[in-house]
Protein backbone atom coordinates (compact mmCIF):
# COMPACT_ATOMS: atom_id res chain seq x y z
CA UNK A 1 0.00 0.00 0.00
CA UNK A 2 1.17 2.92 -1.13
CA UNK A 3 -1.44 6.31 -0.65
CA UNK A 4 -0.51 9.86 -0.65
CA UNK A 5 1.27 11.13 1.90
CA UNK A 6 0.81 15.18 2.35
CA UNK A 7 2.26 17.72 5.21
CA UNK A 8 0.20 20.24 7.05
CA UNK A 9 0.59 22.30 9.78
CA UNK A 10 3.44 20.34 11.17
CA UNK A 11 1.88 16.65 10.85
CA UNK A 12 1.79 14.41 7.74
CA UNK A 13 -1.39 12.30 7.09
CA UNK A 14 -2.08 9.67 3.97
CA UNK A 15 -5.17 9.90 1.72
CA UNK A 16 -6.40 6.76 2.58
CA UNK A 17 -9.78 5.47 1.07
CA UNK A 18 -12.20 3.55 2.58
CA UNK A 19 -11.87 0.33 0.49
CA UNK A 20 -7.52 0.51 1.97
CA UNK A 21 -8.47 1.05 5.29
CA UNK A 22 -10.56 -2.05 5.61
CA UNK A 23 -8.14 -3.89 4.00
CA UNK A 24 -4.77 -3.15 6.03
CA UNK A 25 -5.33 -6.15 8.63
CA UNK A 26 -5.53 -8.35 5.62
CA UNK A 27 -2.47 -7.01 4.26
CA UNK A 28 -0.20 -6.42 6.94
CA UNK A 29 -1.34 -10.38 8.09
CA UNK A 30 -0.26 -11.51 4.35
CA UNK A 31 3.15 -9.65 5.00
CA UNK A 32 3.55 -10.53 8.34
CA UNK A 33 4.05 -7.01 9.41
CA UNK A 34 3.60 -4.99 12.48
CA UNK A 35 2.02 -2.14 11.25
CA UNK A 36 0.84 1.25 13.34
CA UNK A 37 -2.03 3.11 12.05
CA UNK A 38 -2.65 6.58 13.17
CA UNK A 39 -5.49 9.29 12.44
CA UNK A 40 -5.27 12.98 13.01
CA UNK A 41 -8.39 15.53 13.79
CA UNK A 42 -7.76 18.88 16.01
CA UNK A 43 -7.58 17.04 19.39
CA UNK A 44 -4.62 15.12 18.29
CA UNK A 45 -3.21 17.70 16.20
CA UNK A 46 -3.09 19.87 19.48
CA UNK A 47 -1.71 17.43 21.98
CA UNK A 48 1.32 16.71 18.83
CA UNK A 49 2.54 19.76 19.04
CA UNK A 50 2.63 19.95 23.15
CA UNK A 51 3.40 16.01 23.91
CA UNK A 52 6.78 14.06 23.00
CA UNK A 53 5.38 10.98 23.38
CA UNK A 54 2.88 11.90 21.00
CA UNK A 55 5.41 12.98 18.42
CA UNK A 56 7.36 9.42 18.96
CA UNK A 57 3.60 7.75 18.08
CA UNK A 58 3.06 9.37 14.84
CA UNK A 59 7.22 9.26 14.34
CA UNK A 60 6.14 5.03 14.57
CA UNK A 61 3.06 5.13 12.08
CA UNK A 62 3.09 3.39 9.29
CA UNK A 63 -0.15 5.31 8.35
CA UNK A 64 -2.31 8.14 9.73
CA UNK A 65 -5.43 8.74 8.39
CA UNK A 66 -7.58 12.18 8.67
CA UNK A 67 -10.41 11.49 11.01
CA UNK A 68 -12.23 15.24 10.70
CA UNK A 69 -13.36 17.56 8.31
CA UNK A 70 -11.50 20.56 8.93
CA UNK A 71 -8.04 19.09 8.39
CA UNK A 72 -9.45 18.18 4.91
CA UNK A 73 -10.58 21.63 4.33
CA UNK A 74 -7.62 23.02 5.84
CA UNK A 75 -5.26 20.56 3.38
CA UNK A 76 -7.28 21.85 1.02
CA UNK A 77 -6.73 25.54 1.37
CA UNK A 78 -3.04 24.50 1.55
CA UNK A 79 -2.76 23.29 -2.22
CA UNK A 80 -3.48 19.35 -1.12
CA UNK A 81 -5.97 17.37 -3.52
CA UNK A 82 -7.79 16.14 -0.53
CA UNK A 83 -11.35 15.22 -0.38
CA UNK A 84 -14.44 14.65 1.79
CA UNK A 85 -13.45 10.68 0.67
CA UNK A 86 -10.55 10.60 2.62
CA UNK A 87 -12.01 11.50 5.81
CA UNK A 88 -12.54 8.33 7.65
CA UNK A 89 -13.72 8.06 11.70
CA UNK A 90 -14.26 4.79 13.43
CA UNK A 91 -17.89 4.84 13.70
CA UNK A 92 -18.28 4.64 9.76
CA UNK A 93 -14.78 2.46 8.78
CA UNK A 94 -14.58 0.13 11.72
CA UNK A 95 -17.89 -2.23 11.38
CA UNK A 96 -16.95 -3.10 7.39
CA UNK A 97 -12.96 -3.32 8.68
CA UNK A 98 -14.51 -5.62 11.12
CA UNK A 99 -17.09 -7.71 8.16
CA UNK A 100 -13.62 -8.16 5.97
CA UNK A 101 -11.78 -10.02 9.42
CA UNK A 102 -14.61 -12.24 9.97
CA UNK A 103 -14.57 -13.35 6.14
CA UNK A 104 -11.04 -13.83 6.32
CA UNK A 105 -10.76 -15.36 9.75
CA UNK A 106 -8.91 -12.45 10.94
CA UNK A 107 -8.70 -12.12 15.03
CA UNK A 108 -9.33 -8.62 16.60
CA UNK A 109 -8.96 -7.53 20.28
CA UNK A 110 -10.35 -4.01 21.76
CA UNK A 111 -8.44 -2.59 24.57
CA UNK A 112 -9.91 -0.20 26.28
CA UNK A 113 -13.23 1.65 27.92
CA UNK A 114 -14.91 0.96 31.30
CA UNK A 115 -15.15 -2.31 32.58
CA UNK A 116 -18.39 -3.64 30.93
CA UNK A 117 -18.35 -1.45 28.31
CA UNK A 118 -15.81 -2.99 26.33
CA UNK A 119 -17.93 -6.23 26.73
CA UNK A 120 -21.45 -4.44 25.37
CA UNK A 121 -19.22 -2.99 22.49
CA UNK A 122 -18.07 -6.88 21.68
CA UNK A 123 -21.55 -8.32 22.11
CA UNK A 124 -22.80 -5.51 19.53
CA UNK A 125 -20.38 -6.35 17.12
CA UNK A 126 -20.68 -10.67 17.65
CA UNK A 127 -24.49 -9.80 17.31
CA UNK A 128 -24.10 -8.25 13.58
CA UNK A 129 -21.09 -10.06 12.55
CA UNK A 130 -21.24 -13.70 12.67
CA UNK A 131 -18.42 -15.70 12.95
CA UNK A 132 -16.80 -12.75 14.24
CA UNK A 133 -13.68 -13.52 16.62
CA UNK A 134 -13.17 -10.89 19.14
CA UNK A 135 -11.89 -10.19 22.47
CA UNK A 136 -11.21 -7.71 24.82
CA UNK A 137 -10.34 -5.92 27.53
CA UNK A 138 -10.89 -2.58 29.40
CA UNK A 139 -8.56 0.55 29.58
CA UNK A 140 -9.16 0.42 33.11
CA UNK A 141 -5.72 -0.65 34.21
CA UNK A 142 -2.11 0.21 35.51
CA UNK A 143 -0.09 0.75 32.50
CA UNK A 144 2.76 1.04 34.26
CA UNK A 145 5.85 -0.43 31.78
CA UNK A 146 6.91 -3.71 33.35
CA UNK A 147 3.72 -3.81 36.07
CA UNK A 148 1.99 -6.79 36.40
CA UNK A 149 -1.47 -5.96 35.13
CA UNK A 150 0.44 -4.55 32.27
CA UNK A 151 2.32 -7.58 31.49
CA UNK A 152 -1.29 -9.31 32.19
CA UNK A 153 -2.76 -7.25 29.59
CA UNK A 154 0.20 -7.74 27.49
CA UNK A 155 -0.37 -11.68 27.95
CA UNK A 156 -3.33 -11.86 27.08
CA UNK A 157 -2.99 -10.12 24.06
CA UNK A 158 -0.16 -12.09 22.74
CA UNK A 159 -2.19 -15.23 23.66
CA UNK A 160 -5.22 -14.65 21.60
CA UNK A 161 -2.17 -13.56 18.79
CA UNK A 162 -4.67 -10.54 17.33
CA UNK A 163 -4.45 -9.51 13.73
CA UNK A 164 -6.18 -6.18 14.75
CA UNK A 165 -5.56 -4.53 17.94
CA UNK A 166 -7.83 -1.55 18.69
CA UNK A 167 -6.83 0.71 21.31
CA UNK A 168 -9.64 3.33 23.18
CA UNK A 169 -8.08 4.87 26.16
CA UNK A 170 -7.88 8.62 25.14
CA UNK A 171 -5.16 10.93 23.66
CA UNK A 172 -2.29 10.67 24.98
CA UNK A 173 -2.64 7.56 26.72
CA UNK A 174 -3.47 5.08 24.35
CA UNK A 175 -0.17 6.88 22.08
CA UNK A 176 1.99 6.49 24.64
CA UNK A 177 0.85 2.81 25.42
CA UNK A 178 1.09 1.89 22.03
CA UNK A 179 4.75 3.29 21.80
CA UNK A 180 5.55 1.00 25.47
CA UNK A 181 4.31 -1.93 24.31
CA UNK A 182 4.38 -1.93 20.42
CA UNK A 183 7.63 -4.26 20.20
CA UNK A 184 6.06 -6.99 22.30
CA UNK A 185 3.01 -7.12 20.49
CA UNK A 186 2.12 -10.24 18.65
CA UNK A 187 0.07 -8.45 16.43
CA UNK A 188 -0.16 -7.36 12.39
CA UNK A 189 -2.04 -4.23 12.79
CA UNK A 190 -2.71 -1.38 15.98
CA UNK A 191 -4.66 1.28 15.87
CA UNK A 192 -5.64 4.65 18.35
CA UNK A 193 -9.08 4.97 18.17
CA UNK A 194 -10.51 6.56 21.33
CA UNK A 195 -14.36 6.60 22.47
CA UNK A 196 -14.81 3.98 19.94
CA UNK A 197 -16.35 1.18 22.06
CA UNK A 198 -18.25 4.14 24.01
CA UNK A 199 -20.72 4.25 20.89
CA UNK A 200 -20.88 1.03 19.72
CA UNK A 201 -21.95 0.02 23.20
CA UNK A 202 -24.32 2.65 23.42
CA UNK A 203 -22.85 4.27 26.38
CA UNK A 204 -22.44 7.76 24.14
CA UNK A 205 -25.18 8.51 21.24
CA UNK A 206 -24.12 7.89 17.89
CA UNK A 207 -23.80 11.70 15.94
CA UNK A 208 -26.17 11.27 12.95
CA UNK A 209 -23.63 10.09 9.48
CA UNK A 210 -24.36 13.37 7.98
CA UNK A 211 -22.72 15.69 10.61
CA UNK A 212 -19.42 13.94 9.79
CA UNK A 213 -19.56 14.45 6.42
CA UNK A 214 -20.13 17.93 6.56
CA UNK A 215 -17.66 19.14 9.52
CA UNK A 216 -20.46 19.58 12.25
CA UNK A 217 -19.64 15.93 14.47
CA UNK A 218 -17.57 18.10 16.62
CA UNK A 219 -20.41 20.39 17.25
CA UNK A 220 -23.23 17.90 18.01
CA UNK A 221 -20.38 16.52 20.28
CA UNK A 222 -20.02 19.55 22.21
CA UNK A 223 -23.34 20.34 22.99
CA UNK A 224 -24.28 16.30 23.95
CA UNK A 225 -20.94 16.71 26.19
CA UNK A 226 -20.37 20.16 26.64
CA UNK A 227 -18.11 19.92 30.77
CA UNK A 228 -15.84 16.96 28.91
CA UNK A 229 -15.51 18.67 25.72
CA UNK A 230 -15.46 22.55 25.91
CA UNK A 231 -11.75 22.71 26.27
CA UNK A 232 -11.14 20.63 22.76
CA UNK A 233 -13.03 22.88 21.17
CA UNK A 234 -12.61 26.32 22.72
CA UNK A 235 -8.83 25.99 22.74
CA UNK A 236 -7.60 23.38 20.68
CA UNK A 237 -9.71 24.94 17.42
CA UNK A 238 -8.30 28.04 17.73
CA UNK A 239 -4.67 26.55 17.74
CA UNK A 240 -5.44 24.70 14.57
CA UNK A 241 -6.04 28.31 13.12
CA UNK A 242 -2.97 29.72 14.32
CA UNK A 243 -1.33 26.83 12.70
CA UNK A 244 -2.94 27.38 9.20
CA UNK A 245 -2.96 31.17 8.98
CA UNK A 246 0.98 30.83 9.63
CA UNK A 247 2.22 28.07 7.18
CA UNK A 248 -0.21 30.68 4.82
CA UNK A 249 2.02 33.52 5.81
CA UNK A 250 4.99 31.31 5.03
CA UNK A 251 4.00 30.23 1.31
CA UNK A 252 6.16 32.00 -0.98
CA UNK A 253 4.24 35.19 -2.78
CA UNK A 254 2.39 35.52 1.01
CA UNK A 255 2.47 39.47 2.24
Amino acid sequence: MKPPAYTLLGITVHALTLEEMILIPEIAAERDAKWVIGNHNLHSLYIYHHDATMRRFYERADYVHIDGMPLVWMGRLLGHPLTRDHRHTSIDWLPPLLERCAARGLRVFFLGSKPGVDRRAAEHFREHIPGLQLRTHHGYFDATPGGPENERVVRQINAFRPHALMVGMGMPRQERWIVQNIDRLQINAVWNLGAFMDYFAGAVPIPPRWTGRVGLEGVYRLVREPRRLWRRYVIESPFALWLLLRELARRPGST
